[in-house]
């Protein structure tokens, strides 16, 4: 399968190589999309290395080919899954806005592609009235989640927030991993 993997600035976005090299593994073809603020926490060469395949960053990434980079990842995309997956972008997809490489993709897919969010923030941030009406949108618009986990955080706060295990991300994602019919 062709999954679309995209990160987003959270501390959480170290798991990210892990479930993109774990893909990988299981036999199936990964292609990262970060966000700038991702950047700040792990390195595009980190998962182009881990994928074997370029990563996107930027829309001016897309510089080298005719055809935009994000419309080709949208097309070609089996599953999209976002992880860790900010407040900021939760409210970007929300509200229908492509502000850079990810939303773009996101907005480009075909109606038929699974999108799954596996969210890591403050819990405060996930709590607030305004996150939780861009989750209740996001659902309507047939959108999966997975997580967020309780324990502890990054910011010293306990409580809900954390993005959920790799495993366990994995283990969810079974169901969007089989052939489709």
């Amino acid at each position: 399968m062709n999954i679309v993997l995209g990160i987003t600035g959270s501390i959480a976005a170290w798991k990210a190589a892990d479930l993109a090299s774990r893909l990988v593994k299981a036999g199936h073809e990964v292609h990262c999309i970060m966000t700038a603020h991702a950047c700040e926490f792990i390195t595009p060469l980190t998962l182009q290395t881990t994928t074997r395949h370029p990563v996107l960053v930027s829309l001016e990434d897309e510089k080298n080919s005719w055809k935009p980079g994000h419309i080709a990842l949208a097309d070609n995309a089996d599953l999209f899954l976002v992880a860790p997956c900010s407040a900021n972008v939760l409210a970007q997809f929300a509200n229908g806005l492509a502000q850079d490489s990810l939303g773009s993709t996101y907005l480009a897919l075909p109606r038929s592609t699974p999108v799954v969010i596996a969210p890591a923030m403050n819990g405060k941030m996930w709590l607030h009235p305004a996150t939780q009406r861009n989750i209740a949108l996001l659902q309507s618009d047939g959108v999966h989640f997975i997580g967020p986990e309780s324990g502890d955080l990054a910011c010293g706060y306990q409580g809900v927030g954390r993005m959920s295990e790799v495993e366990k991300i994995l283990s969810c994602l079974v169901s969007f991993l089989s052939p489709r019919a």
